[in-house]
């Protein structure tokens, strides 16, 4: 495979199913969700300092490797047949449009504390099951 100027986010999963498929590396191939965890924390940490440090280029890099971790655990979701990186986006888009019923449905909100309250409520209604699509 020819390194690209450019990379989609369907060729990065690409790329990550087929570290872990039979012609995989041996090292991504022996990889778990609890194996990876270290590498999930020192990444985030990695992300964080870049912040901290305001450095754009690093960080950069740095979310790249955060997001490697989030699709290697999905690809591992996946091949135990309980969840695909899809489901992780789908999750999480439901979840942004649900908790910002400002923006995306007919709520008005007067103030950043209103909008927070708002939040809270939404969540807390999350956790019981009473919102649709959670």
């Amino acid at each position: 495979m020819e390194i690209k100027e450019k990379y989609s986010f369907q060729e990065l999963v690409g790329i990550i199913a087929k570290l872990r498929g039979e012609h995989g590396c041996p090292w991504d191939k022996k990889q778990t969700h609890t194996s990876l965890i270290s590498c999930l924390m020192e990444e985030s940490m990695e992300v964080r300092e870049a912040i901290e440090k305001e450095d754009m280029e690093n960080l950069c890099e740095e979310l790249g490797d955060l997001l490697l971790q989030v699709v290697m655990h999905a690809q591992i979701a996946c091949e135990h047949k309980c969840f695909d990186i899809e489901d992780v986006i789908t999750g999480i888009s439901q979840k942004m449009v649900r908790r910002h019923p400002h923006v995306f449905g007919g709520l008005d909100v007067t103030d950043e504390k209103e909008l927070l309250k708002n939040w809270e409520q939404i969540k807390q209604q999350e956790k019981k099951g009473k919102i649709q699509g959670k």
